[in-house]
């Protein structure tokens, strides 16, 4: 009997359909019980180098390259007793859930119009004290000095554009744009109070070259230039820049708009690899298995622009072989013998 490894725990990620659960795999191989998987996610200790092992060879490089960070929850509203759930909120539903939030890291190469997940993190306070703007932090230092790739530009949500991180991508010499919350307080001149940055005026002119203001709690002299994006009648994102020769309002809702890159991975992962579906109650389960997911999702990738196709079809590919196959030769035949 052959040594079960995590890579056949992928192999059941890559195929199934709509069951993750460790019991749906057992129940469909014949050398693999329920039992030898859960000790193999049990005793398995995968980490986010495996990720970054595999994504490595994929990766096709560019000096104009984008990184992302965003997070995401897996819901787990229905769970019970199970480790690393904690109630958060999720940009997604709108609202606090319980779940496991995991901080993702995306490159996006604008000349090709490819993108890969190169880095993650699971947020669990709790066991580790790292924050999120700590597991950005850590993912940041790999990029820049472990991995070395080559970019320019930092995409973020409003949520981590912070004094710490908005620092830590200047020292690097790299170009970083985040929307703000609507209640950042800003001024234009230090002989200005600060305001809520929804409450600026602003002239024609600076509504599409955009406007020089301060940061409230940043060092004095500390300048970013702020865009004020109308993205419908009912949104307008504000939203910072270092680039100071950033001087088209267009240009910037272009540039923050790969930023969605990050959610469309997000919504694959979650839709085509069981990411939040699995039924483990140990933490150690959960980590493997999205670490697996992860995998997984790469692979499917890496198919999908091998074959100038989405994931999705590459998924419902394996449904559609099945479907021919069973249409001529039917392992259930509609008339009677």
């Amino acid at each position: 009997m052959s040594k079960l490894t995590h890579w056949d725990y992928c192999q059941f990620l890559l195929v199934s359909q709509v069951n993750y659960t460790q019991t749906y795999f057992a129940d469909h191989s014949e050398q693999v019980s329920h039992d030898r998987i859960n000790r193999l996610m049990r005793a398995a200790k995968l980490t986010p180098r495996e990720l970054r092992e595999l994504v490595r060879h994929e990766l096709v490089l560019s000096p104009n390259g984008y990184v992302l960070f965003d997070d995401t929850v897996l819901d787990k509203s229905h769970s019970f007793a199970i480790e690393l759930v904690r109630r958060q909120w999720s940009g997604n539903a709108k609202k606090v859930i319980k779940g496991i939030g995991i901080v993702t890291c995306v490159y996006v190469n604008p000349d090709t119009n490819q993108f890969w997940v190169i880095d993650y993190r699971i947020f669990d306070p709790e066991r580790d004290g790292r924050s999120k703007l700590d597991h950005l932090l850590e993912m940041w230092q790999t990029i820049l000095h472990v991995e070395k790739l080559p970019f320019r530009t930092v995409l973020m949500d409003s949520w981590y554009a912070t004094m710490k991180v908005m620092k830590a991508i200047e020292k690097a010499g790299k170009i970083y744009y985040c929307p703000l919350k609507s209640n950042r307080q800003v001024t234009q001149s230090s002989d200005e109070p600060y305001q809520r940055v929804d409450s600026l005026t602003w002239t024609d002119a600076e509504f599409e070259k955009g406007k020089i203001v301060h940061l409230k709690k940043f060092p004095k002299g500390h300048q970013v230039k702020l865009f004020r994006i109308a993205l419908s009648s009912q949104r307008t994102d504000y939203v910072v820049t270092n680039d100071h020769s950033q001087d088209s309002a267009d240009a910037t809702r272009d540039g923050s708009a790969i930023r969605w890159k990050i959610e469309q991975f997000h919504r694959e992962a979650k839709q085509v690899t069981g990411l939040e579906s699995p039924q483990c109650r140990s933490q150690r389960e959960q980590r493997n298995h999205i670490a697996c997911a992860m995998l997984v999702w790469v692979r499917l990738n890496q198919i999908a622009q091998q074959t100038q196709k989405n994931v999705y079809q590459i998924k419902q590919g394996l449904l559609a072989s099945y479907m021919r196959e069973q249409l001529r030769q039917p392992s259930i035949s509609m008339l009677p013998a």
